[in-house]
């Protein structure tokens, strides 16, 4: 079930909602909770009930290792050590995790490597796999550190299945949403809350059905014919999957805290006008922030770690090797692992560069970073290596230079009619799609985000504020209706 879909906004979160706040008014805590569970369980076999036992198999078992982990007097009795039931939990995550997502990719390179032919199991990536295991990862190593404590299954259950993250995050800790779920003022309606979390919703959702589906033809188009591109055509294939991908998985993100706000919970924030960042260091605060936190708190900590003595060295070391674990954890391809050591790298020389005390003005240091993001983004979307390098050679200008089909019109150097943008893009009115990423591309740049928007702070629901919000939705509603719903791009991941 998608967000952007007539059934989730008409029936599902209304229902959904009306039942949470009835039981609670009855005073049915219990109840209202294993609802909440209910429905986020049944979020998830929408897509396909035969990942209902896997999604509980690993709660359980994530449960029961976390219980251990926290039974003091079994591990003071020396019944088994802490140490061994924690490896053996994260261990049991990571392979199954390993299984599900990357047994193919393995035998297809060791049949590359050996020249084998064994062969693929092409097995079924099950939703949000990604996701729900490393909430659960992190929920392992906070017990491990005696940082948390979990004793109620309904809690735990509801901690990784709240369906407003379940599929593509944000990433949660437990010790920050379980006393959200336990505090006695959530459980009553708060009209305020309910607005505010339907304008971030509705913004969220902006973003997805009126942008982001309306860029994926030309980036489907573009890297789908990648050998032909010229360079034109292979930057506006570069900028449209930078915008797609960006608005795509923010708007889910908004989409995602705005229906916590609608149950009282407040749901992590996962973008801060990442493409307004003057350096990759700044833009990994402001990019799935989430993930930043968790690539920092329990990748790159631990190899810090894993070192005798602290030093510079080992810092950069440590955050090279947590960000080709990052991309790796992204997708089962060398490109994801490229992505990933893209970035590390340009981590790495970002704090040389500060190191030494180096500057560059403010709107240079801006452009750098961002065409810095949008090259790497070829290679997080080509299908292989091979494609990427054929797109970065096309935006260098190796494939020849042919202006858009409108613009040589106009300067009367293109006689033949039909053609919108080049060759690659005949079918698609290159102008529109230009002057969309163009105006997209100024926005990102300069304009505030959504949370700045719909600020908790100053936000009030009166009248206009309504009439706004109402306005928004049905601008939604009709694009939903105009348009094929897409995925959101981070299922696949």
């Amino acid at each position: 079930m998608l967000f952007n879909s007539f059934e989730f906004i008409f029936i599902f979160l209304p229902v959904s909602l009306i039942v949470f706040y009835g039981l609670n008014r009855m005073r049915m805590t219990i109840g209202a909770n294993a609802w909440l569970l209910f429905v986020s369980l049944f979020f998830y076999c929408w897509w396909n009930p035969a990942y209902l036992p896997l999604i509980l198999g690993s709660i359980l078992f994530n449960y029961t290792i976390g219980g251990l982990l926290a039974d003091t007097d079994r591990l003071r009795k020396q019944v088994i050590r802490k140490k061994t039931i924690f490896v053996a939990g994260i261990g049991a995550n990571i392979a199954l995790l390993c299984y599900f997502k990357y047994m193919d990719f393995f035998i297809g390179n060791v049949n590359a490597l050996f020249g084998a032919a064994l062969p693929l199991l092409t097995i079924v990536l099950p939703l949000g796999i990604s996701f729900f295991t490393i909430t659960q990862i992190a929920f392992l190593v906070d017990a491990y550190e005696g940082v948390v404590v979990e004793k109620n299954l309904l809690s735990y259950a509801l901690f990784v299945t709240f369906f407003p993250h379940l599929l593509a995050g944000p990433i949660l800790h437990h010790s920050d949403m379980m006393p959200q779920f336990e505090r006695s003022r959530n459980k009553v309606v708060d009209y305020r809350n309910l607005t505010l979390g339907l304008l971030l919703f509705s913004l969220g959702l902006l973003k997805k059905v009126v942008i982001a589906d309306n860029l994926a033809p030309l980036a489907d188009t573009g890297f789908g014919n990648a050998a032909n591109l010229t360079l034109f055509e292979s930057w506006a294939a570069c900028l449209s999957y930078t915008l797609q991908l960006y608005f795509d998985f923010s708007g889910y993100s908004d989409m995602a805290v705005g229906i916590g706000w609608m149950f009282n919970i407040s749901l992590p924030v996962n973008f801060n006008s990442p493409y307004q960042a003057v350096s990759i260091i700044d833009f990994w605060t402001r990019w799935h922030m989430t993930l930043s936190a968790f690539i920092t708190d329990y990748l790159y900590t631990p190899i810090v770690r894993a070192f005798r003595k602290f030093t510079f060295r080992s810092s950069m070391f440590a955050i090279l090797v947590a960000m080709l674990i990052s991309g790796f954890w992204h997708g089962a391809g060398w490109t994801f692992v490229l992505w990933g050591g893209m970035h590390g790298l340009a981590l790495v020389i970002n704090h040389l560069w500060r190191r030494r005390k180096l500057r560059m003005p403010r709107g240079m240091a801006k452009t750098v970073t961002f065409i810095f993001v949008a090259c790497s983004m070829v290679v997080f979307r080509a299908e292989n290596l091979t494609e990427a390098g054929t797109i970065f050679r096309a935006m260098l200008g190796c494939h020849g230079v042919t202006l858009p089909g409108w613009l040589e019109g106009k300067l009367g150097l293109l006689p033949e009619a039909g053609v919108r943008f080049g060759n690659v893009f005949a079918n698609i009115d290159g102008k529109g799609d230009l002057i969309l990423l163009a105006v997209m591309l100024v926005m990102v740049m300069v304009a505030p985000n959504s949370l700045t928007l719909a600020d908790r702070r100053t936000f009030r629901p009166t009248p206009r504020n309504l009439c706004f919000v109402v306005f928004l939705v049905c601008v939604n509603l009709l694009f939903i209706n105009s348009i094929q719903s897409k995925e959101f791009l981070y299922f696949d991941f």
